[in-house]
This record gives C-alpha cells, sequence and structure tokens, in this order.
C-alpha cells in the first residue's frame, strides 16, 4: 500500500467522524477521493484540510456551504499573503539598506 495515502473508513473510525461526511467534502470537491480495490482513499496531504473541514462542522456547526466559502478564502488571503512576500522581496532590490 501507498504510505501516502489514507483509508477512509480507517480514518473515521479512528477520529469518530461520519463517513458519509468525509464523501460529502467530496462531492463538494473539498477533498479528492481515490478508490483502490474497493476501498477508498484520501492522500495525506489532504489531511489538514480534512480536520479542518471536521473542525468547522463538528466543533462550529457551520454547514458544507460555509466551508466551501471558509476553505476558499483561506485559499484566497494564501496567495496573497505569498503575493506580499514576493513584493517585499521585490521591494528591497530598490530600497538602500
Amino acid at each position: 500500500m501507498n504510505p501516502d495515502l489514507i483509508i477512509v473508513s480507517e480514518y473515521c473510525l479512528k477520529t469518530q467522524i461520519e463517513p458519509s461526511f468525509v464523501l460529502l467534502l467530496e462531492e463538494v470537491g473539498l477533498i479528492e477521493i481515490n478508490v483502490i480495490a474497493g476501498e477508498k482513499y484520501f492522500r495525506s496531504e489532504q489531511l489538514p484540510d480534512l480536520e479542518r473541514f471536521s473542525r468547522l462542522y463538528y466543533d462550529l456547526s457551520v454547514n458544507m456551504e460555509g466551508i466551501d466559502v471558509i476553505n476558499h478564502l483561506l485559499n484566497k488571503m494564501e496567495v496573497m499573503r505569498q503575493e506580499i512576500i514576493d513584493l517585499k522581496h521585490q521591494l528591497r532590490l530598490y530600497l538602500p539598506e
């Protein structure tokens, strides 16, 4: 088995979240699930997102549409943060130290 893949059913069992929630995240397009030999997997790099989505849903009672909006805004903020870093690096070229 690929160590970068996590079995959905085992993850749900250990974290006590509903497998239907994970499948709903896939339907909305927030995570990607792969099926190998009849077993559903997600990539380990998606784990932080999945944990964030489950906290929003179970702890804060944010619905799926809200999770999608929050995810979109967080992604936009990350892009803007990276743009600011890039601009600061460019600005250093023109400013004396």
